[in-house]
């Protein structure tokens, strides 16, 4: 087996043995290269997915807003605005190059309000994104 011989001490291989082993865990310990692309100099892309366009929907259990947002700079903070009923949402911290986001919005007594949602991102550099805007009615 590539040189090697068992020694018959019950020990295993001899020396031969012992390099393989030490070059096949090299390999298992390798880093792996990552190439970067420069900065863009453009903040992140966020998009409202659901829903996918405004809405209407009826007062009484909660209504969750959801989305994400995406930057190969790495999304740094996510910046959350109501506008009309009673919630609202401190900046949520990313940490990675794609971040997603839940908004629960309060329905129960807000029939006939318009709930507006804006959300943007900054990312790590300090570029902000474009605004991701959702009008939610509530009956």
């Amino acid at each position: 087996m590539f040189g090697a011989r068992w020694n018959g001490s019950g020990r295993g291989f001899g020396a031969g043995g012992a390099c393989i082993l030490v070059v096949l865990g090299a390999c298992v310990e390798r880093a792996r290269i990552v190439f970067r692309e420069p900065p863009d100099g453009v903040g992140p892309v966020t998009v409202i997915d659901r829903p996918s366009q405004d809405t209407t929907v009826a007062a009484g259990p909660g209504f969750t807003v959801t989305g994400y947002s995406r930057d190969g700079d790495g999304v740094d903070t996510l910046y959350f605005e109501t506008e009309g009923g009673v919630s609202s949402f401190p900046p949520l911290i990313g940490g990675s190059d794609s971040v997603r986001f839940g908004l629960p919005l309060t329905t129960l007594n807000q029939s006939g309000q318009t709930i507006t949602v804006r959300v943007f991102g900054v990312d790590r550099l300090g570029n902000r994104g474009d605004t991701a805007l959702r009008r939610v009615t509530v009956q």
